[in-house]
């Protein structure tokens, strides 16, 4: 995702070697309404107190739900020619939770879906 974001032509990102499905096009059609106001993201972001809350491994694809604290306090938004930070909204989360769906492909496993909670952690 660092790398998707920071890069307006996406070429090093190789993000669907991580995701699919909708996590992988959504992360991709966002990262490009970004770059395409002209804002990149410098900085890094952290997941941690990841927990697996359910585990299907019967089905036809393998997959788990994770829930995740995600960190983007040290992500920064700058204006892609300036290097200028780009003013956002003081009270926006930038440690929130995160239910993702994984599921395991031949390659190995992929996250499928995102879902922000709106929950601070």
């Amino acid at each position: 995702m660092e790398k998707l974001y920071a890069d307006p032509t996406g070429k090093n990102a190789h993000l669907d070697q991580y995701a699919a499905a909708a996590a992988l096009k959504n992360a991709e059609a966002d990262a490009k309404r970004a770059h395409d106001r002209g804002r990149i993201y410098t900085g890094s972001i952290a997941l941690t107190d990841q927990t697996v809350t359910k585990v299907n491994v019967s089905g036809k694809i393998p997959n788990a739900t994770v829930s995740s604290c995600l960190d983007i306090s040290k992500w920064q938004t700058v204006d892609a020619e300036t290097k200028k930070p780009v003013a956002l909204p003081e009270n926006r989360l930038t440690k929130y939770l995160i239910v993702s769906t994984v599921e395991k492909y031949p390659e190995g496993w992929r996250v499928t879906s995102d879902e922000p909670q709106g929950k601070s952690c």
